[in-house]
C-alpha cells in the first residue's frame, strides 16, 4: 500500500525528532530537551538506572550524570512509527557506546536499548509526550552503574 504525502512527511518529521534528541544528548545541550518534549511529558529511563521524571527533572539529572562520560554517541535506527492523526507511537533502536573515566584511565562500555515513544502534533510540530527506555543488551557495563 502506497503512503500518502502526509504519511511520508509525518514519518520523516518523527525520524528527525528522534535524531534531534540523540544530537542534543551527544552535544550535552540538555536545556534544548525542553524544545522537543511537551511540558507534561513523562520520561522513564529506569531500565538503565536513571529516573522516571519530567523533562525539567531529566535536564537536571543529565546535566549532572553525563559529566561522568567525556565521550559518548547515540546512534538511532530501526525507527518504527504508527501515526493516527495528531498522535503517534514509536519504537527506536539505540546503539550507545560510552566512555567514562576510571582510576587507571578510561572504561568504554556499550548499551543496546530501545526507546518506546509517544508523540503529539501540537501547532503543526511533533513533540515527545512520553519516552521510555527498554534495556536490550550491554557490553562491559560498569557494575556500580547497574540499575537497582
Amino acid at each position: 500500500m502506497a503512503l500518502s504525502l502526509q504519511e511520508i512527511s509525518d514519518r520523516l518529521e518523527l525520524q528527525d525528532l528522534v535524531t534531534r534528541y540523540a544530537d542534543i544528548i551527544d552535544r550535552k545541550a540538555f536545556a534544548e530537551l525542553s524544545t522537543i518534549f511537551t511540558d507534561d511529558a513523562i520520561i522513564d529511563y529506569e531500565a538503565t538506572g536513571a529516573p522516571k521524571c519530567s523533562v525539567n527533572e531529566l535536564i537536571a539529572f543529565l546535566t549532572q550524570a553525563m559529566s561522568l562520560f567525556p565521550n559518548h554517541q547515540h546512534l538511532v535506527s530501526n525507527t518504527q512509527f504508527k501515526v493516527e492523526g495528531d498522535n503517534a507511537t514509536g519504537r527506536v533502536m539505540c546503539f550507545n557506546p560510552m566512555e567514562m573515566a576510571v582510576e587507571d584511565g578510561t572504561q568504554t562500555f556499550i548499551l543496546g536499548i530501545w526507546y518506546v515513544d509517544e508523540f503529539a502534533r501540537i501547532n503543526g510540530r511533533w513533540l515527545f509526550t512520553s519516552r521510555r527506555q527498554e534495556a536490550s543488551w550491554n557490553l562491559n557495563f560498569p557494575e556500580h552503574l547497574q540499575p537497582g
